[in-house]
């Protein structure tokens, strides 16, 4: 993320660096990862806020939420990258 803001603030050819690298298939990964570490650290943070309001203290309660951002957490990550490319007409 860093590295594509000071890109964007030097000017087109360091920007046009980045660009080339994060449409590449390494760069995708990193990004689709990037994706999943920020929507599981979200869903970390609700559960946290749910044990804050005093629930989901017992054994299978805990299991359950972990199981739930986990999952939530892969299948959102998916879901947005669908989307994504939905909306900007896929790969180019």
């Amino acid at each position: 993320m860093a590295w594509w803001l000071i890109a964007a603030a030097a000017g087109p050819n360091p920007y046009s660096n980045v660009a080339a690298f994060m449409s590449s298939f390494i760069g995708r990964l990193l990004l689709l990862g990037y994706t999943w570490a920020l929507l599981h650290h979200m869903l970390g943070g609700v559960r946290h806020l749910i044990w804050d309001t005093g629930h989901g203290f017992a054994a299978s309660e805990r299991e359950w939420l972990a199981l739930a951002t986990g999952v939530a957490s892969v299948s959102l990550t998916l879901v947005l990258w669908v989307f994504g490319y939905l909306v900007m007409g896929g790969s180019h």
